[in-house]
């Protein structure tokens, strides 16, 4: 993400009471390098949200946050109404998380992945056994239930992590950089669920990304940009607000150069 970003003019936030996820001045620090300064948005039900940016911009900092796995230095942020700070059993309830990094145990099949996660969320018996045949069949599994996960394509290990965030019908899915690895084909098809999670369950989706075709999927993004916030909207409304580039030459002789013009 090139530093020269016009920087958008960013939308007011919603009230709480329209937002499934509500951030306010957040901001967080590792000793002395501040990582988030001060960022602010909203995301709201069934949406398709983008954190986007470069290596460095925050938005694993922002995801490591929003899943309760570290506290912000400074303001707050609300996931259904919960505080992730003060209430984070609440939000761990109301959210799936998929990871970059592979969470499946590979040796196991994908039945026993999901009985394992439906086992930290309290399930089980019929109930447990019911949600995960609904979850792969959901993910395009139900074939493959009893085969070991070691067996999979990348794709297809990818469904699986989704199945497990989703088997306790959470009301927010966070995905961090859900397609590194996957081939074009299998990053289409994670991209089509999504959209029917938004669209059939009414499931709100915050994805990081700093690839711009998949930043193109969202329904809005938030552009993140060494810890600040630098563009909030829909995907037509930042690149309408980026003016063309402008390219500066300087010449030994400015009369010959003008004339090559």
């Amino acid at each position: 993400m090139a530093t020269s970003l016009r920087q958008t003019e960013l939308q007011n936030p919603t009230s709480t009471s329209d937002s499934a996820i509500k951030l306010n001045n957040i901001s967080h620090r590792y000793g002395d390098r501040l990582a988030l300064d001060g960022v602010s948005f909203d995301v709201r039900p069934a949406e398709i949200f983008g954190l986007l940016g470069p290596n460095g911009s925050g938005k694993t900092s922002m995801f490591r946050i929003l899943s309760t796995l570290m506290l912000p230095s400074g303001g707050s942020a609300n996931i259904m109404g919960a505080d992730v700070a003060t209430a984070p059993n609440v939000v761990r309830r109301n959210i799936g998380v998929v990871f970059q990094a592979q969470s499946v145990d590979v040796k196991l099949s994908a039945a026993e992945n999901l009985r394992h996660q439906g086992h930290l969320y309290g399930l089980s018996g019929r109930t447990l056994t019911g949600r995960v045949t609904e979850m792969l069949s959901r993910v395009g599994l139900a074939d493959r239930a009893n085969e070991r996960v070691e067996t999979f394509s990348g794709g297809m290990q990818r469904r699986v992590e989704l199945a497990k965030g989703l088997l306790h019908r959470p009301s927010v899915l966070l995905l961090d950089e859900p397609t590194t690895g996957l081939d074009p084909g299998a990053r289409r098809d994670l991209w089509k669920y999504l959209a029917q999670l938004r669209d059939s369950e009414g499931v709100t989706v915050l994805v990081t990304t700093h690839l711009m075709e998949e930043a193109e999927r969202c329904d809005r993004l938030a552009i993140l940009n060494e810890g600040h916030l630098v563009g909030l909207g829909t995907p037509g409304e930042l690149k309408s607000g980026i003016g063309g580039d402008v390219v500066t030459l300087e010449a030994a002789d400015p009369s010959n150069a003008t004339a090559l013009a």
